[in-house]
């Protein structure tokens, strides 16, 4: 099979679904933005020590979290390719949900703003967080352009799981600098 088609050529592009659409459409903005934040977790856990090996599993886990997503943005509702998806639960935010509280119990409480950096890992992580926010924005807007008819639950879980992933990976990030010995780089005015 050629990884080339040719088919996308005049700016549109076939969802999972069948559906032929422009490459500009909103599906495609929010999945976009997921396979975009799947690629910079794979970046931060390369370059997680070997010792690291459980947050390493869990950037993987929320790597086929986001997949999955990605196949729900891709397919219409009402489509017959949508009886193939395996529905998400709240199972995978709560696990992200325990990840927040575990570090959390490791981490000095903060009493300042801080800026995305410290240890090249920690920068990672808050270039995850920013992509993982522009990526619930456009699913907001997806979400807030659709029909009553066209709006699932599914949808409705991905948005509730990208806020509280945006939360994990800032907590993800000051871990990272306390696993490195690092400080939070603190903001002063």
């Amino acid at each position: 099979m050629k990884i080339y088609t040719g088919t996308g050529d005049r700016g549109t592009t076939s969802l999972f679904s069948g559906e032929r659409v422009p490459k500009s459409h909103d599906r495609l903005k929010a999945y976009g933005d997921l396979d975009e934040l799947s690629s910079f977790l794979g970046l931060l856990a390369a370059r997680l020590l070997r010792e690291e090996k459980e947050t390493v599993a869990q950037l993987q886990s929320i790597q086929g979290d986001l997949l999955s997503m990605g196949a729900w943005l891709a397919t219409t509702p009402d489509s017959q390719s949508a009886c193939v998806l395996t529905e998400m639960t709240d199972a995978p935010r709560r696990c992200v949900e325990r990840s927040i509280d575990a570090m959390q119990e490791r981490l000095e409480p903060l009493t300042q703003f801080i800026l995305p950096g410290g240890h090249e890992t920690a920068g990672l992580a808050h270039v995850a967080r920013t992509v993982c926010r522009r990526a619930e924005r456009d699913v907001v807007a997806m979400y807030s352009a659709m029909s009553e008819e066209e709006r699932t639950p599914q949808v409705e879980e991905f948005l509730v799981y990208l806020n509280r992933l945006s939360d994990y990976l800032f907590v993800l990030a000051r871990f990272c600098n306390v696993m490195h010995g690092v400080g939070d780089v603190l903001w002063s005015q």
